[in-house]
């Protein structure tokens, strides 16, 4: 049942469990790189890949998901809660569907799949397994993830963080399992990895469907199967499919990048996947609160307190700023030692590296790209974060890696320089957007024709 108690928008109550979840789903694909070395680094080349492509495929479904989420917060801030339900039952039915077709896709086509993103051809049965077992599961990865993002909205962040801490126990445990054989279990390598994601996938499924059914003060039930409001599924989609479009440029411009890499040979591609995994600890409580942030501001929105929703963005942003420097800053410090637990390959972790100097650099961009983005989303505006995505990430992130990294023979780090020139770009208009206050002034204009109708219609009476 949603909370009404305005406690549970504050900053701190929404980050913190977003922090736990995604840090433990950072875990989940940190241990797999761990264990999935242990195969091979061929192995490790592979699952970086395959997990890229599944992360760019997770936009067709998170385009309704993410518009979803940001109005069900609005909604709720609006005390319009039925309208907040039917939203999230739409979203769950529509998201469901996209991931069943992408499954299917995958599950037939893994090896023209996987010659399509230029995967060296000794990678090629490994790839088959990965894709189509891994692939299998998009179906439930569709469906935890809206859930996961229709339940956070509501502000309960606490249900879907308690589902991320079983998935990783039990994830952990039969990766264990079917790599080394432990158990009773036969030792069955990537495949076993593969089998083990699906398995944990299904129960987060379930566990999420069960906390989504009693979300709501009315219960979600099997009627409401059939429920549909062509009104409510315009808005979603009115902000949703710019937000799709913006999260399938990030994702299909490092698919790409990921494209080069692999042409450059399986230890760049492995360095990168690496490099991936440690970087994803530097901006993961920054992201955290760049969500919670995103709540909270459409919650704000919602509720017509615009200067809170407009000051709200900017902590955010200073808060989350001195965070990932700090991280960063470990990372360098560190990061030789860290490589160590994944590889002894000497090629692999010097190109490894020398990113990590780059990393200093990379960390703030992205934090100010998160922290504004995240505003911007929140208040509606997700046309222009559309537009400077498709500009920047493909001329500037993947045009220019391209340039640089292949073309002119800078490889790896002529790569990383473009994507660092990429969040920058993205960074400072963003800001500029959001200092404009565009959406803020004119959702302050209607609140103020409101009144004054309000007001005429009461003198009127008199």
């Amino acid at each position: 049942m949603v909370n009404p108690d305005k406690n549970k928008y504050t900053l701190w109550m929404l980050a913190w469990p977003i922090f736990i979840e995604l840090f433990l789903q950072t875990l989940l694909g940190t241990v797999d790189t761990w264990m999935v070395s242990h195969i091979s680094d061929d192995a490790v080349a592979v699952v970086g890949l395959s997990n890229q492509l599944f992360n760019a495929l997770t936009t067709l479904f998170m385009t309704v998901a993410g518009g979803a989420g940001i109005l069900i917060a609005q909604k709720i801030g609006a005390k319009r809660e039925e309208e907040a339900r039917t939203i999230a039952v739409m979203a769950v039915k529509a998201s469901t569907l996209i991931g069943l077709l992408i499954t299917i896709l995958l599950c037939t086509q893994p090896r023209a799949i996987a010659r399509l993103l230029q995967l060296p051809d000794d990678l090629l049965p490994l790839s088959d397994i990965y894709i189509s077992i891994s692939g299998g599961g998009m179906v439930l990865t569709s469906l935890t993830a809206t859930l996961s993002t229709v339940i956070r909205n509501t502000g309960n962040t606490r249900g879907p963080m308690y589902t991320a801490v079983g998935i990783n126990v039990i994830h952990v445990l039969l990766n264990y399992a079917f790599i080394y054989g432990a158990f009773g279990f036969p030792e069955w390598g990537l495949t076993g990895v593969s089998i083990s994601t699906l398995i944990s996938r299904l129960i987060g499924a379930l566990v999420l469907i069960t906390i989504f059914l009693n979300t709501f003060s009315r219960k979600v039930g099997i009627a409401d199967i059939r429920l549909f409001n062509r009104k409510l599924f315009k808005d979603v989609m009115r902000i949703g499919w710019p937000l799709g479009v913006n999260m399938s440029c990030f994702l299909f411009t490092q698919l790409v990048i990921f494209s080069f890499l692999a042409s450059l040979g399986a230890k760049e591609l492995a360095a990168r996947t690496y490099m991936n995994t440690l970087e994803s600890y530097c901006f993961m409580l920054g992201y955290s609160l760049a969500l919670a942030g995103q709540i909270r501001v459409a919650h704000l929105y919602g509720a017509r307190r615009m200067r809170e929703a407009y000051s709200g963005a900017y902590r955010v942003l200073y808060i989350g700023l001195a965070i990932v420097f700090v991280n960063a800053l470990i990372l360098f410090l560190f990061g030789t030692k860290l490589l160590g637990l994944f590889t002894s390959d000497r090629q692999i972790i010097s190109l490894c590296v020398s990113l990590l100097g780059l990393n200093l650099i990379l960390q703030p961009g992205k934090m100010l790209n998160m922290a504004l983005g995240s505003s911007l989303y929140a208040v509606g505006d997700t046309r222009f974060t559309m537009y400077t995505s498709l500009t920047s990430m493909w001329l500037v992130a993947t045009g220019c890696s391209y340039l640089l990294g292949i073309e002119w023979g800078f490889g790896l780090i002529g790569i990383y320089c473009c994507m660092i020139a990429d969040e920058y770009v993205r960074g400072i208009l963003t800001l500029i957007r959001w200092r404009g206050r565009k959406y803020i002034r004119n959702a302050e204009a209607a609140q103020q024709l409101e009144g004054e109708s309000s007001q005429s219609g009461m003198t009127v009476g008199v």
